[in-house]
Order: C-alpha cells, then structure tokens, then sequence
C-alpha cells in the first residue's frame, strides 16, 4: 500500500448579486479532487486529502510527520498556504513547511507537485514556488513570471518514456510551463514543453506533472481516460515502489 498526501484542490468562490437595488451574496466551496484520487486508489495507494484551508493549519510541520507518508503531492496550492501558518500571521516564528519539504525528500521522501492557477509560478506569478527552497528541489526550473499556457483547441499529449500508455494521450486545455532540469526524465511532452517528469533530489525522488487534475485544464475526455489509472500505477513504480524494492534487498 502507498501512503499519498494531496494537498490542495479545494477552493471557496463568493459572488455578489445585484438585481435592481437589491444586492446579495453568495457563497460556495468546491473540492475537485476526485477523478485523482479516483484514479489513485483503483491502483493500490491510499490517499489522504487536505484541502488548501487545512493545509494552512495541519500540513505536517516536522519529518516525522512526514514520515507517515510515501509520497506528498501538492495539487493548485500556493506556496504562502505552506509559508504562512497561523503562528507566522500572528507574528511568531514556525517552521518552513518548504524547506522542510525538501530536507525530507533529500533524505528520501517523495515530492511531486501537479499543475494549475496556483501551482509552480501559476497565475501573475503568485504560486510563488520559485522564491522558495522547492525551486531546487522538484525536476524543473520554475518561472518567476506567469507560467500559464492556455490551448482552447485542445493540445494532445506526446508519451516519450512510460512504454506501458499509449503514445498518444487525451487533450489537454492548459499547462504550466516549465523547463525540466538537464538531469531529469521527461516522460510525456505537450507541443515542445515537458509535461510529466522525474528526477531525485539527495535520496528522494521528484515528479512534476504540467497539467491539472480538474477541469478546465484537464477536460472530461482526460480524466475518465481509461489509461490513466494505468498512468498514475506507472508513476507510483518511479516515484515510490522502486525506491520500496530497493530498500528491502
């Protein structure tokens, strides 16, 4: 079994209505998680969900708790959800879940961070990801400006090194772009920008995945894409259960 923390996918949205003199609001919350998590668990993992209002609070603050877990993944939230717990908003020191982050994949964690509005450097640059320790940790180099690529048209993935998927996959409508590090492993590729891909960090292993796992970015035709279990087992091999095999002989 593999212990996967998400961290993120969740978010609230509250309108205002204005109709004649009168005006109201209204509110709602929305999770969108499920087709990954879907996907993760048909393939053996485990799957911890904390949405972005308890990552503020309860993400893990030490390697310890950490530990709980194989792999943590960081699905469209900002690196200020990480950076400003509740202590540091009242004006107190606390530990830096980022470099925290990075410590415990040197000395053999998993990382992986998937795309979206605020992920990598995400919308006007506000992920901010670049500015912190996870810049030299994950297997990209991460823009300091907006990294958004919209494709309306649809952009159909290429798979250039997972042999167990098709060579083509379902379209996307939007990635992050980044540039993958000279000594990482791109896996699958969108026009000429990397969208999966693997590295390692000291004894750990890093995944970033260009792509979101929701829509706009990942329409319906991707995520009820019968493969993409197959997609996530293949990276679970590379991320976690190789290092697992390693360990015991």
């Amino acid at each position: 079994m593999t212990d996967v923390l998400l961290a993120g996918e969740s978010w609230s949205s509250t309108s205002l209505l204005v109709k004649g003199r009168d005006v109201a609001t209204a509110t709602e919350y929305t999770e969108a998680a499920d087709h990954l998590i879907e996907a993760l668990e048909s393939v053996g993992a485990s799957v911890t969900h904390m949405p972005g209002d308890v990552v503020v609070r309860d993400f893990p603050r030490s390697k310890e708790a950490l530990d709980e877990y194989d792999l943590v993944l960081l699905s469209d939230i900002g690196a200020q959800s990480l950076l400003l717990t509740p202590q540091v908003s009242a004006g107190q020191t606390d530990v830096n879940r980022c470099r925290l982050l990075g410590e415990w994949v040197a000395e053999g964690g998993a990382l992986g961070m998937l795309g979206g509005y605020t992920s990598f450097a995400g919308e006007g640059g506000a992920a901010g990801y670049a500015r912190t320790e996870l810049a030299d940790v994950l297997p990209v180099e991460i823009a300091h400006h907006d990294d958004r690529v919209e494709t309306p048209e649809g952009a159909v993935p290429q798979n250039v090194g997972l042999s167990e998927l098709p060579e083509e996959w379902p379209h996307v409508l939007g990635y992050n772009k980044l540039t993958a590090d000279p000594d990482a492993e791109v896996l699958a590729r969108v026009r000429d920008d990397p969208l999966v891909v693997i590295g390692e960090h000291g004894e750990g292993t890093t995944l970033a995945y260009a792509t979101d796992c929701a829509p706009h970015w990942a329409p319906m035709e991707f995520l009820e894409w019968e493969h993409l279990p197959d997609m996530w087992d293949a990276l679970l091999d590379r991320l976690v259960r190789a290092e697992a095999e390693s360990a015991r002989v």
